[in-house]
């Protein structure tokens, strides 16, 4: 019952005393975590100290030095009133938060009133970080695959006024942040999940009220294999005695392994270069390079090869030129592995050609090309043509044929001749053909044409009429033969159509057979001729 007339009476004094005298009053705002020394201000005015001051917390005296006074056995050890005023709370607790009241009396008369509101908050504690699907390194480190859909969740410890934040920090370097909540617990999830995503994740707690802020890293590797397979090569070696070859697989994480052949061993590298002994090789022998990935099963380990073959230089055997002009020889070589070093060499002692001013070298693609200038007769030799490799040495062999400039036009000479040799032949025959046209096409032949003594001529009519009359037969010939001349001319008219047979006999030959015997037999073969 004291304490609560005491608080009466303090609250009455303490409005009356802001009331009457022109007092003032503050309110603040402090945070704290468990364990802090914390000093709650009353007075922040000046230097002057308080006549008497009071605290109060949740109604009830918890200090003072005026005329309430505390109950004793509310006093708190941790509790201290300073000259100034102040309230010192030593190693604060949870419990501490709340709002403190504050009453002081200055020298002057005057009263002070302050409101403090104290905060105890603490964390974040038990900040973590899973991601799955995922698979744990000894060094802690996660992995997960390319394509996959990868989950993070973050989680604390609940406590008021915290907020969760997840961050990303790439090759880059730069911190991104991906996503925050208010709650305890932050998810989020990537879907196909690329390389460009691997890096550092950091789940981030931080508390509100004192800003204190706890971080939890978790470093993610994200492994990756090209979908081509290995890729090999040979390379040309300084020295012709031995081949170098490449196996090569970018663009995997982590380093692939690889080797050459089956009894080699495993190296961790993107490019393996091995150099072998020519001795050891033969044309069309396959060479294998086989690569292990960690994402990769053995049985499903990927390879690629080289298969070694000599060069075959390829062009024209045989070259003809004309003395003064100019010849370019052509070689192609481009089958050998490893590639082959090529040259043109000339005559039977194979001298090696200097490129200058009569020979000129070129390269286009796999055409290895030779341009002789201006040439002579003393060109007309052999050139080869020479490709090698660590496996052999083949040659093309061409012959230059250098004709002299005079017998440049007996050719088109010849040619002019029988050409004109198959006109003029052409031309008499058809000629005899054309001349011998009704005879041929009567029936009688080429050849028996002097033979026929009947010549009819046709005259094409557009109307079809057939007729038959008798015409008079002449006295047969020496040889045994009838001769007889018919001409048949159909003439149009409106009304009817005649034709007339004209017949021109030819005088037979004199004999001692009367001419009126042989009259009656020619009328009858001649109506037997002259039928449509």
């Amino acid at each position: 019952m004291n304490i609560v007339a005491s608080l009466t009476l303090l609250q009455l004094f303490l409005s009356a005393a802001a009331t009457v005298s022109g007092n003032f009053s503050t309110e603040t705002v402090q945070s704290a975590a468990p364990g802090d020394v914390v000093l709650l201000q009353c007075y922040t005015g000046g230097n002057l100290t308080p006549v008497w001051t009071t605290w109060m917390k949740d109604s009830h005296v918890i200090a003072s030095d005026g005329e309430l006074h505390v109950d004793s056995s509310a006093k708190d050890p941790r509790l201290t009133l300073e000259l100034n005023g102040s309230l010192s709370i030593s190693k604060v607790i949870s419990e501490d938060t709340g709002s403190f009241l504050c009453s002081s009396r200055l020298p002057d008369n005057r009263t002070i009133n302050a409101h403090v509101l104290l905060q105890v908050t603490s964390g974040p504690y038990n900040v973590t970080t899973v991601i799955y699907p995922t698979i744990v390194l000894p060094n802690r480190t996660l992995v997960t695959e390319e394509g996959k859909s990868v989950s993070f969740k973050c989680s604390t410890r609940p406590s008021p006024s915290q907020q969760l934040n997840l961050t990303f920090s790439g090759a880059s370097n730069n911190n991104t942040s991906l996503t925050f909540t208010p709650l305890p617990i932050l998810e989020y999830t990537i879907e196909n999940i690329q390389p460009s995503n691997q890096g550092v994740y950091t789940c981030s707690a931080v508390n509100t009220v004192s800003n204190r802020m706890v971080n939890n890293s978790t470093e993610l590797l994200v492994y990756y294999i090209p979908s081509r397979r290995p890729d090999c090569m040979s390379m040309k070696a300084q020295n012709s005695s031995s081949v170098q070859l490449n196996c090569s697989w970018f663009g995997a994480y982590p380093t692939p392994q690889l080797r050459w052949g089956k009894d080699g061993d495993f190296q961790v590298t993107d490019s393996l270069v091995v150099s072998l002994n020519s001795s050891t090789l033969k044309d069309r022998q396959t060479l294998t390079c086989t690569a292990r990935h960690e994402l990769l099963k053995n049985e499903k380990e990927r390879s690629c090869s080289v298969t070694l073959s000599l060069p075959f230089p390829a062009g024209e055997p045989m070259v003809s030129v004309l003395e003064g002009t100019n010849v370019t020889l052509s070689c192609r070589e481009f089958t050998a592995v490893p590639a082959a070093n090529t040259m043109w060499r000339k005559g039977q002692s194979q001298e090696p050609i200097v490129p200058g001013s009569k020979y000129v070298l070129s390269v286009e693609g796999p055409d290895l090309k030779l341009t002789i200038v201006n040439i002579s007769m003393y060109d007309e030799v052999y050139y080869f043509c020479r490709s090698e490799n660590a496996l052999g040495v083949r040659e093309l062999e061409v012959f230059l044929t250098v004709k002299a400039s005079s017998s440049a036009y007996t050719g088109a000479v010849i040619g002019v001749f029988i050409a004109a040799l198959i006109t003029g032949c052409a031309f008499i025959v058809a000629k005899i053909l054309y001349s011998r046209r009704h005879t041929i096409c009567l029936g009688g032949g080429f050849m028996q044409a002097e033979d026929r003594g009947d010549v009819v001529d046709l005259v094409e009519s557009d109307d079809e009429q057939i007729f038959q009359d008798a015409v008079p037969r002449l006295p047969p010939l020496t040889n045994g033969r009838h001769t007889t001349l018919v001409q048949i001319h159909r003439i149009p008219s409106s009304d009817d159509h005649e034709v007339i047979v004209e017949t021109h006999p030819e005088p037979p030959e004199q004999k001692d057979e009367p001419i009126e015997e042989k009259t009656e037999e020619s009328r009858e073969e001649v109506e037997e001729l002259v039928s449509f």
